[in-house]
């Protein structure tokens, strides 16, 4: 997987707010929304969602900078759950990670071995062996149920609010195919049952457990249910008041601002949020509007506000 810092094209001494910045701006330019049918747009898509997920948080950024994780956020190295004082495989062990990007492609394993590895071994069947001679190991008798598998996908925003498929690829090479539920929760689990390891002497084989990440957005941010996100608004929308298009996850609607409206000012959209589940109520969108001046200077505008003879004190409240 490449280099985060690459991905976004950022060095590795930028700011939060470049970093944010160049993610905003490739997210954008690749957003599955406009390119539904471009799959090098939606990995390249893909490819700044993994890696802002790595450089835009401040502790996973100083764990790949001090060369603990990965590019995929995995912890670099193998056998950490060898111990030799011990003498063997410590419970719990957690066997190998691999992470990639891609529309089709994994997004990312976690094999759990536990107190056995793959295919049913046992570090205590080693030392039976060596024990006994080669005699016949503990339990040897009995069928055993396959280890779990534990896979990782992220998903956008879009696609956690309305639901979708997704395809994940197994240690193996199998692939699956998984269900993206409407109202998916960041950190919810899927079981797909039956695809995990298979099992040892005629066990059942395991799950696949697949915990869903949902993806930064460009310019919805989650909090909870509710989503929250800044519109820009003209002065004169904002002086007079005005019908003005308001993006949501369902698409656009009409979002009428009132008149003498400061930047800052929040509407709410009802259930215009995530979907709830279980019962759960659908979440609120909060617009908050902000003044913004046109790009190119409009020398009409700066001659009527130099003729403007009222003069008022906007900070008076902070003296």
């Amino acid at each position: 997987m490449r280099d985060p810092y690459d991905v976004l094209g950022v060095s590795k001494k930028a700011t939060e707010a470049e970093i944010k910045k160049a993610f905003r701006s490739l997210a954008k330019k690749y957003h599955p929304d406009t390119h539904a049918n471009d799959p090098k747009a939606v990995k390249k898509f893909q490819e700044a969602n993994a890696a802002y997920e790595i450089v835009g948080d401040k502790e996973k950024r100083a764990q790949f900078d001090r060369g603990e994780i990965d590019a995929a956020g995995q912890p670099k190295g193998f056998g950490q759950g060898f111990n030799p004082g011990a003498g063997g495989f410590e419970q719990g062990y957690s066997g190998f990670r691999r992470g990639s990007g891609g529309a089709q492609g994994p997004q990312s394993f976690e094999f759990e071995w536990g107190d056995q590895g793959p295919e049913g071994f046992r570090a205590e069947d080693i030392f039976a062996d060596i024990l006994g001679g080669g005699g016949g190991r503990r339990g040897r008798a009995g069928p055993r149920k396959g280890a779990d598998v534990q896979l990782q996908t992220t998903v956008a925003l879009e696609e956690a609010a309305l639901g979708g498929t997704r395809r994940v690829v197994v240690a193996d090479g199998r692939q699956l195919e998984v269900r993206i539920p409407p109202g998916v929760k960041d950190g919810q689990q899927i079981r797909l049952r039956g695809q995990g390891v298979p099992g040892d002497r005629g066990g059942p084989p395991g799950d696949a457990l697949i915990t869903i990440a949902i993806g930064p957005h460009p310019f919805f941010e989650r909090d909870g249910r509710d989503l929250r996100m800044d519109l820009p608004i003209t002065l004169k929308e904002a002086l007079l008041g005005a019908k003005v298009p308001a993006p949501t996850l369902t698409g656009p609607v009409t979002l009428t601002v009132p008149p003498h409206s400061n930047s800052g000012r929040v509407l709410r959209l009802k259930a215009k949020g995530l979907p709830g589940t279980g019962g759960e109520a659908a979440g609120d969108l909060y617009v908050r509007l902000t003044v913004t001046l046109p790009d190119v200077p409009d020398h009409k505008l700066d001659e009527f506000v130099k003729d403007w003879g009222n003069d008022y004190d906007p900070r008076a409240k902070l003296k």
